[in-house]
């Protein structure tokens, strides 16, 4: 059996960061404009601290000053950010990502080498790491040879009879 791809094969490398003192509209601003979900909160020393999400940002809406008067005071990346991240080494292939999503709920996770951030993995990379894949066998039990069962018809395709 042949085995997977490293997860670094796939992962984002040039990644939008946060500064935990950075103004969570300024953070805002970027997640829309880039057109992404949430990035890593790294510290003055470059070492991962959080991540800052879309449901992060919306908490502001919820806790924050929008429910009484907008208030001046910078609110901070830091205040809304997750502290508690959960990561995936750079030495894990895409089916120990694909675990990882499938039993955590992220839709993202940082790669860390030696504890340092060298990317970012997401569902979406695993799904062009499966779409590159294919099956070496298909394997059909003996008992079964001549006699395949066919395809329900409901799980059939408009376009292909799984053929």
């Amino acid at each position: 059996m042949k085995p997977y791809p490293p997860i670094t094969d796939y992962m984002a490398t040039k990644l939008v960061t946060f500064l935990p003192d950075m103004d969570i509209r300024e953070a805002i601003d970027i997640l829309l404009k880039k057109k992404i979900s949430g990035a890593p909160v790294l510290d003055a020393s470059g070492q991962l601290i959080g991540m800052l999400s879309e449901a992060d940002c919306l908490r502001i809406l919820i806790e924050g000053p929008y429910n009484h008067e907008p208030s001046s005071a910078k609110i901070k990346v830091g205040d809304y950010m997750s502290g508690r991240v959960k990561h995936i080494e750079s030495s894990k292939t895409i089916l120990d990502a694909a675990y990882e999503f499938v039993h955590s709920g992220y839709k993202r996770l940082p790669v860390l080498e030696e504890g340092r951030l060298v990317g970012q993995v997401s569902r979406v990379d695993i799904l062009r790491a499966i779409q590159k894949m294919t099956p070496a066998v298909k394997h059909i039990p003996d008992s079964w040879r001549g006699r395949e069962p066919a395809m329900p018809t409901y799980k059939q395709t408009f376009y292909g009879k799984n053929s």
